[in-house]
């Protein structure tokens, strides 16, 4: 059964106890936890055998977690702005105070300009199912406001994913010690979703081919058989060319494609212009490489692929990712244990928000959250005149930083930010107002990597005067005069709302052993354990919809503009410091550009150096660091930076367009391409050069 907010196991003589809860945090693994506490503090956050998946380490990341929760940049009470913005100081005010001030602004802006002139902006990645999508929800919809297409993550892959195979189930972890063959293409498991590494390792070393498709040499790269270090915005040829030479040489299994697919014919006609050699030459590899990937992949059983975010991120990312999921089902690599694809595996057990959220959404305004700079600075009509922020740091992790930040700067927004700690965005809030943490609340977490649905409980009390999300809202929509069901104006009580939404009385397990699969088996073997939730239970290897949709059809390459003023391409890869941009606050370095030998010997620079990063939206200073695990014509800088990571307070996202994806309307974040410079005066390229920083510890609210 659920438990209180009292440990368990309490030692009552040192006040010495450990809780058990989940990890909500944005990584597919969704660790189990035991938490070690110490009087009411917590003293170790450690591994949890519950979860047998993630049983017997966690990561780095998360065993710090209690440096955010004590940490001095913490919010803990409301404030209210005092001077001017970003200058991160507030007022200490109630909370009474503070909601009312919030509905108050609220219904004068519906009243001047109408609700959509209300932007909520929120992405529940680090999120568990109640903090978003509950109470939230019911109180926007029935205001009227703005919706928000989340789309910063995930948007092409799903399309794609959704398109093909109806989002089934992919290849659990443990299974991957049965392949013999493992293509992990456009993702590092090293740095997120690290659970899977072992079973790798252990497939390797049982005589398993690895095949790593990145453009970087990351760990598992460095350790396998063969790595293509493709040129960021290539996949799609590159799949393309392995899909013609299952076709051309007889290695395309017509049998499953004749009893589970339509469309196989079109895919083959599409795919016949990528030869190898043609191929090799627009990703920048080897042909004979290349060729020796699709002999494997044509001749081995079991092969897997793990397909990572990556390779979306860049304007042929959905087609990359349509590409690349579609080959199981043209080699024929389904129905064997350790054999087929994954990637999400979210809709293990079939949920839908609208079970437990039972307000009609409006036909309101829908703004791409990856063009927020944009309807921040450009729309009018309405224009937007209050931006509530919660559950997302966007200065730090949308596209066109620039932009975000001349929104952010306006004197007629009114801007709300409701998180756990001071943020880049929070700097320029109007009113914030403290969250409590996962630590401190009841949640759900819901797994994109194994499928489970885990219980997070409160372990220690709430820090300071925060408050979890659905209580807040709850108490905003009372002031506002739209009803809320008692139940739901709480965290307990959203719970046990939720959980009885579950499919298949998952609900019940839930809440007495604190995990629940429903009925979807933990290791499914794709087309035996699951099959497409398509309409006609098939594949379609050429969706109507998403080929309508795609602004040249589908399997088509956009190839990315002439490299002339800028030739290097910017990506920015997971790293072990943060998820996304959460835990930004422990960074204590600034960070240093990644750069090719090669690279850096044409521009006379060297370790050390700072250089000036640019293209025509923006510029960062840093210094670099050069590197021979990027490949030649790439730098790298981490993702979920926070401005003063950098010397002149902006990252790569300042370098990163608002233009969209083939499929889903996703962020092109590794579209960047830039110029890199040494910066040897105090003023080049008319631009000054100015040392930015933000204070190490921000004005607390007083």
């Amino acid at each position: 059964m659920v438990h209180s907010r009292m440990p368990a196991d309490e030692d009552l003589t040192w006040g010495r106890s450990t809780v058990e809860t989940a990890c909500p945090l944005d990584c597919p693994d969704t660790c189990s936890l035991a938490i070690s506490l110490e009087r009411g503090r917590i003293t170790k956050i450690d591994h949890s055998p519950r979860l047998a998946d993630t049983n017997g380490f966690i990561c780095s990341k998360v065993r710090r977690f209690d440096r955010r929760v004590y940490g001095e940049e913490r919010l803990l009470y409301p404030g209210s702005r005092r001077g001017a913005k970003g200058e991160a100081s507030f007022n200490r005010i109630g909370w009474d105070q503070a909601l009312e001030t919030v509905a108050g602004r609220m219904r004068a802006i519906r009243r001047q300009f109408g609700a959509e002139a209300i932007l909520p902006l929120s992405y529940g990645g680090s999120n568990g199912l109640l903090s978003q999508d509950t109470t939230d929800a019911r109180l926007f919809r029935s205001f009227g406001t703005s919706r928000l297409a989340r789309t910063v993550c995930a948007a092409p892959t799903t399309a794609a994913t959704a398109a093909l195979y109806g989002r089934i189930a992919g290849v659990a972890n443990e299974d991957y010690r049965h392949a013999r063959l493992i293509v992990i293409w456009g993702a590092n498991p090293s740095t997120s979703g690290f659970h899977l590494v072992p079973h790798v390792r252990q497939a390797a070393r049982d005589g398993a081919t690895v095949v790593v498709i990145d453009p970087r040499r990351t760990a598992l790269a460095r350790r396998a058989d063969i790595h293509l270090a493709v040129r960021p915005g290539t996949d799609v040829v590159v799949a393309l060319a392995i899909h013609r030479f299952l076709f051309e040489q007889g290695f395309a299994d017509e049998a499953f494609l004749a009893k589970w697919t339509v469309n196989a014919d079109e895919l083959r006609r599409r795919a016949a212009e990528w030869t190898f050699e043609r191929a090799g030459a627009v990703a920048e590899v080897d042909p004979e490489l290349l060729e020796k990937v699709a002999e494997l992949y044509a001749e081995t059983s079991p092969a897997v692929i793990r397909c990572g975010w990556g390779l979306e991120r860049n304007r042929n990312g959905g087609n990359a990712a349509l590409a690349v999921l579609a080959l199981p089902a043209v080699g024929g690599k389904f129905g064997v244990r350790g054999g087929g694809y994954s990637m999400s595996s979210s809709g293990a057990m079939p949920l839908s928000k609208e079970d437990w959220i039972e307000t009609v959404e409006p036909d309101a305004r829908l703004v791409n959250m990856n063009r927020l700079g944009r309807a921040l600075t450009e729309y009018d009509d309405p224009p937007v005149k209050m931006l509530i922020v919660y559950n997302c740091n966007p200065l730090a992790t949308l596209p066109a930083q620039n932009r975000v930040l001349a929104g952010l700067e306006r004197d007629d927004l009114f801007t709300v930010v409701f998180d756990q700690v001071m943020t880049d965005t929070a700097r320029w809030a109007d009113v914030v107002l403290p969250a409590t943490t996962f630590l401190e609340q009841y949640d759900l977490a819901h797994s994109y990597g194994h499928g489970a649905v885990q219980l997070v409980q409160p372990v220690i009390e709430p820090a300071g005067e925060s408050r979890p999300n659905v209580e807040v809202f709850a108490d905003l929509a009372a002031r506002l005069g739209i009803e809320i069901d008692e139940q739901l104006q709480s965290d307990i009580g959203t719970l046990m709302h939720v959980a009885g939404a579950l499919p298949d009385n998952a609900g019940e397990e839930l809440l007495s052993r604190g995990i629940t699969r429903g009925s979807a088996p933990a290791a499914p073997v794709q087309f035996v354990d699951v099959f497409p939730r398509t309409p006609d239970g098939r594949v379609d290897l050429l969706p109507a919809a998403l080929e309508q949709s795609a602004p040249l059809g589908l399997y088509r390459f956009r190839p990315e503009p002439a490299p002339d003023r800028y030739p290097l391409a910017l990506i920015s890869p997971a790293s072990d410091k943060t998820v996304s941009s959460t835990l930004g606050e422990l960074r204590t370095r600034q960070v240093r550009l990644q750069i090719h030998p090669r690279d850096a010997e044409a521009r006379d620079l060297s370790t050390g150096d700072v250089a000036r990063v640019f293209n025509d939206e923006g510029e960062i200073h840093c210094a670099i660091n050069v590197n021979p695990d990027v490949r030649p014509g790439v730098v790298s800088l981490p993702k979920g930076l926070w401005r003063r990571d950098t010397m002149n307070g902006c990252t790569a996202n300042a370098l990163v367009s608002d233009e969209l994806t083939d499929l889903g309307d996703g962020a092109c974040f590794n579209d960047a391409r830039v110029e890199v410079t040494r910066v040897v005066t105090a003023e080049l390229g008319g631009r000054n050069i100015a040392i930015w920083t933000a204070p190490a510890t921000p004005k607390r609210v007083h």
